[in-house]
């Protein structure tokens, strides 16, 4: 499947308001959670997959309660895809693309994603030139999404490297994502 990225949208912040108020409603009985937008399509100026991602975060116990009211509310639960303490899920037919992980407060990979999106946002150097290479990497013939992962892993490195995760999360993040799981432990957009 070809590998599509566009330049950056200014509906995205509007849609991902449209979607964070479907979650809130659907999983109004869950107690304590937060819903962060994540992913390229969360900052302004960057070229992404047009598909937003989204983390749904609650504490461990509330996990279940979670999954069940997105269930219920019509989202398909692909399982934690190999991620401990993260669900996915699928989003409803015919609504905005998106992708929704339930996610354990404080864990690695939801730290991950918060870090990089908070890089970007304030390195506009960095966000330019992950733009340019999302964008170059999605122009080559045939590309995979494998290969399309493997291409960011560069400059993704450079990203991490100005978060304050600590060495052994960037290590661990970079181990990961050279084993093919940048779109499990970081936003693949």
């Amino acid at each position: 499947m070809p590998v599509t990225v566009v330049p950056y949208s200014e509906g995205w912040p509007s849609q991902y308001e449209v979607v964070s108020e479907d979650l809130r409603n659907a999983l109004s009985l869950v107690p304590a959670f937060a819903i962060e937008h994540v992913g390229s399509t969360s900052v302004p100026g960057l070229a992404a997959k047009p598909i937003l991602d989204i983390d749904v975060i609650v504490q461990r116990e509330h996990m279940a309660s979670a999954i069940r009211a997105l269930s219920e509310a019509g989202y398909v639960h692909r399982g934690d895809l190999g991620v401990p303490d993260r669900e996915a899920f699928r989003a409803p037919e015919g609504g905005l693309a998106r992708n929704v992980y339930v996610c354990v407060e404080g864990t690695l990979h939801l730290r991950n994603h918060l870090a990089v999106r908070s890089v970007l946002r304030s390195h506009p150097d960095l966000r330019d030139a992950y733009g340019a290479v999302k964008l170059e990497l999605a122009s080559e013939l045939g590309m995979t999404s494998e290969r399309y992962v493997a291409g960011k892993s560069e400059i993704l490195q450079t990203v991490l490297d100005r978060s304050e995760l600590s060495k052994d999360e960037k290590m661990t993040i970079l181990r990961l994502n050279a084993n093919g799981m940048q779109g499990r432990v970081s936003s693949s957009r």
